[in-house]
């Protein structure tokens, strides 16, 4: 079984027992494709905050490659179902695959230090003679999504496939931020830059990165302050920060990632929007979706905004972070509860 499959079905045990359970009893009825079918299909996929516009594109998805294929029966729409919920949760991605490099799927290109058998086919580039290129993250996202936790995860990762990291500490509007994430880079290994509280955000994510090239850090994370999205002048310095990541060393951030809570279900829609309104959001950290009996939002992600989950956050120890795979999400979903024991 893909270690993938086993570690998402087993931290979506919440949204599981919502969704999949119900979803197993409406392909386990039996009978023919009729309009009873698929209204109750919809209602179980609302019942796991997948949204009604999403709910019903999933349920004409269906109806169409059932049509297409010659498919009438009940019970033999279940994998057709299952390669519905895959491309929808495909939407966005690279065909590259994760831009990190850090993947537990199949390795690509030349091997380095692995992460639960990962390989590292893309390692910093130099910049003249002596200066390491340093990959750029900025993360976002609002108070209590699970940014910071997040952030330690990820720092993690890196260093623990042997990438020098340095995790910089932007966020100098709450005293206690920078306290929190000074706890979790020494977890993870990594450095951290920061400044005192009240301090310039932008000034000190410049100061970062540029003490990232000097030190020959490769990979730099850049905590942001946690903002509600309906504050225009503190998401105006989110902005900021962005545009001074790029003078600080040309082509950073390199990537973007919003922080979203999956506990809140259909609000974290609202979230994506006003954020990459502003930012150039690259993909998703779904956080928290151990917890969380609403965990179908993330089709409402892929399918509405077009914008990739990235990773998925599984619990509270640093390990606790899954590169996101749209067919082992869609597995797990489908499975019965049981069947990946």
């Amino acid at each position: 079984m893909p270690a993938f499959w086993k570690r998402i079905a087993d931290g979506m045990r919440k949204t599981r027992a919502v969704f999949t359970d119900n979803l197993q009893e409406v392909f386990r009825r039996g009978g023919r494709l009729d309009e009873d079918f698929f209204e109750e299909l919809e209602e179980v996929l609302l019942t796991a905050d997948v949204g009604v516009e999403t709910a019903t594109a999933l349920v004409e998805d269906l109806r169409q490659r059932a049509r297409r294929v010659g498919v009438e029966d009940v019970s033999a729409a279940h994998e057709l179902m299952q390669d519905v919920l895959r491309d929808r949760l495909a939407r966005g991605r690279s065909a590259d695959g994760p831009p990190d490099g850090l993947s537990e799927g199949p390795a690509h290109g030349p091997a380095a230090a692995p992460v639960d058998g990962a390989a590292d086919p893309a390692p910093p580039t130099r910049v003249g003679d002596s200066e390491r290129r340093p990959r750029v993250i900025l993360v976002a996202g609002v108070n209590g999504v699970g940014k910071t936790t997040s952030i330690g995860k990820l720092a993690y990762r890196y260093t623990q496939a042997g990438r020098k990291t340095l995790v910089v500490a932007s966020d100098t509007f709450r005293a206690a931020a920078l306290e929190q994430l000074a706890v979790w880079a020494e977890r993870a290994g990594a450095d951290l830059v920061r400044s005192q509280h009240g301090a310039d955000a932008a000034a000190v994510a410049y100061d970062g990165v540029r003490a990232a090239i000097a030190r020959e850090a490769e990979v730099v994370i850049v905590d942001t302050a946690g903002r509600l999205q309906t504050n225009k002048n503190l998401m105006a310095e989110l902005g900021k920060i962005q545009r001074v990541l790029g003078k600080a060393l040309p082509g950073a951030p390199h990537e973007v990632l919003l922080v979203l809570d999956a506990t809140v279900g259909q609000n974290a829609l609202s979230q994506v929007t006003s954020f990459t309104d502003v930012i150039s959001v690259t993909g998703i950290v779904l956080a928290k979706l151990d917890g969380s009996a609403r965990g179908g939002v993330i089709l409402a992600i892929a399918d509405q905004l077009g914008v990739p989950v990235r990773y998925v956050g599984l619990g509270e120890q640093l390990e606790d972070l899954a590169d996101f795979d749209p067919d082992g999400f869609a597995r797990a979903l489908l499975a019965p509860i049981g069947a990946t024991e």
